[in-house]
């Protein structure tokens, strides 16, 4: 029996959310300094810059008053600070720090050692099938998740 569009899109959905839960779950059963939220919250800042602090909580789900104690802490870490709006001195927006930005950058390089020791662990015609798997999704998939975050969610743009 033939498949359906529909139904080949539900497939394809099932092996992707399969894919990103058992490598998240993966990468994070060791017990990590830094919960989830943090890390996306520094990520966005590292991608997106300056953002304020209403845009961070709504960008990242969560309540203002959450993201206001999150920021905090980041600040008190040194990984976070606050800084003026170029173009109305007013407002505060959040940014990454230098700190910030290493911090994240050693989270991506242990994360990366972590999926080379499971590849390593594979035979080496796995691993080739792999790559040349990850070289065609990777790009397809990275267009899916911007078009899926459209309109970006930026720093400057709404007054809140």
């Amino acid at each position: 029996m033939d498949e359906t569009p529909e139904e080949g899109l539900q497939e394809v959905a099932a092996a992707l959310n399969e894919l990103a839960t058992g490598m998240v779950r993966h990468l994070l059963s060791e017990r990590q300094s830094m919960s989830l939220t943090t890390a996306a919250t520094l990520s966005r800042l590292e991608r997106e810059g300056p953002i304020r602090l209403t845009v961070l909580a709504a960008a990242e789900g969560i309540a203002q008053p959450s993201m206001t104690a999150l920021v905090q802490r980041l600040e008190d870490q040194g990984l976070a600070t606050r800084v003026g709006h170029p173009g109305d001195g007013r407002v505060r927006l959040v940014a990454i720090t230098e700190a910030g930005r290493e911090v994240m950058a050693e989270r991506r390089r242990a994360q990366c050692a972590r999926v080379a020791d499971m590849l390593a662990a594979l035979p080496e015609q796995d691993v080739r099938v792999l790559g040349e798997a990850m070289r065609t999704a990777l790009p397809v998939v990275r267009r899916m998740v911007q078009a899926a975050s459209r309109p970006s969610v930026s720093g400057g743009e709404s007054p809140s």
